[in-house]
């Protein structure tokens, strides 16, 4: 397996479009990705629980357990590495990243908020010294900071052990260009509709690119649209360009070529 820190390449992201159980890792790896990133929010929610971005500081609202477990399916669906979008936490910072690293993670998200916590940061590096740190600054999402928040918050994670920053909420391509001028790691951001295309994000110098929690959202878009026409006018539009059965299945068929 490729070791996850080397994929970190400024102007060659790594490009993560992050799952939230078995089956969604499964099919972004068949697609060719070198590495899954897990999408805290997809896995909140399909496991019947809010995402913690939008609870209280240190609201994290899914139990460890059931975060740890989400991680260890994904970990043993794919042949490629794993990094774990952990909130803020969830609770006991130390204890959930022991878990994780032991669940087989090679790499780990873990957010601030509306103010630095370096001592998060500390905490994981210290419970696991062979997982890729990233340490997400939520200034830009929170309206916390501009650039120099953004730098002095990025330093002192990395001064607690950080191996990667992680900026959401930035698309703006001189402020990303300014990020990874200033920021002595690889830089991390999140894109989507609306961001500049991989290849622009990519001569700005950004080390790893992330999708967050977009897929999911269209995937649960997608059940909503189509619930929404069956119950309704009773058409089954929305179901185009669905997964083939056969091609799913497959994928979790002991023996089938591709199989993870």
């Amino acid at each position: 397996m490729t070791d996850f820190r080397d994929l970190h390449v400024p102007g060659r992201p790594l490009i993560l479009v992050n799952a939230w159980d078995a089956a969604s890792a499964r099919l972004v790896a068949a697609a060719g990705a070198a590495a899954i990133g897990t999408t805290s929010a997809g896995v909140a929610w399909s496991l019947g629980a809010p995402d913690g971005d939008a609870l209280p500081p240190d609201g994290d609202a899914l139990p460890p357990a059931a975060a740890v477990a989400a991680v260890e399916r994904i970990v043993a669906a794919v042949a490629v590495p794993v990094t774990a979008d952990v909130e803020r936490g969830y609770g006991d910072v130390a204890e959930t990243v022991r878990r994780i690293s032991a669940a087989g993670a090679a790499g780990v998200n873990i957010e601030d908020g509306a103010t630095a916590r370096p001592d998060r940061i500390a905490a994981a590096r210290a419970a696991a010294p062979g997982l890729f740190l990233n340490a997400r600054i939520d200034t830009y999402l929170a309206g916390a900071g501009g650039l120099d928040e953004t730098v002095e918050r990025a330093t002192a994670y990395l001064a607690a052990g950080a191996d990667g920053i992680f900026v959401p909420g930035v698309t703006d391509p001189a402020t990303v260009a300014a990020l990874v001028a200033r920021i002595d790691a690889p830089v991390n951001v999140m894109a989507g509709p609306g961001a500049p295309p991989v290849g622009e994000l990519a001569a700005l110098g950004v080390a790893r690119i992330s999708l967050g929690s977009s897929v999911a959202q269209a995937a649960y878009g997608l059940v909503a649209r189509a619930a929404a026409a069956v119950l309704g006018d009773g058409g089954y539009a929305e179901l185009a360009g669905a997964a083939d059965y056969g091609t799913l299945n497959a994928l979790f068929t002991p023996g089938v070529p591709g199989r993870g």
